[in-house]
């Protein structure tokens, strides 16, 4: 491989992260936004009822809904921030250097 191919190369994986680390950040945008209007709107409306803040504060019922999506961004995030899940990219990557070795 040539030195400006490699180059091109670099740069491509460069470029392939910087977008998966946008789509993160967008990703956790909508996640706050969504989750903070639902989170609003279910403690306006418990205050609304005649709760305290501290009923309003601590009603797990007003955080539990986005539960599911909280793991998914955690997961979107580790994936994006390199920690490979099991058989993840670079489980790959070694896998075929270490069969390449053998061979």
């Amino acid at each position: 491989m040539t030195p400006q191919e490699e180059k091109n190369q670099r740069y491509i994986k460069a470029h392939k992260r910087v977008e998966d680390i946008r789509k993160f950040y967008k990703h956790l945008f909508w996640f706050v936004l969504v989750n903070g209007f639902f989170i609003v709107r279910r403690m306006h409306s418990d205050f609304s009822h005649g709760d305290t803040l501290v009923e309003v504060l601590t009603d797990s019922g007003n955080y539990s809904f986005f539960f599911w999506w909280s793991i998914g961004l955690v997961l979107h995030g580790l994936s994006v921030f390199r920690f490979d899940f099991f058989l993840g990219k670079n489980w790959e990557e070694r896998k075929v250097k270490e069969y390449m070795d053998q061979n």
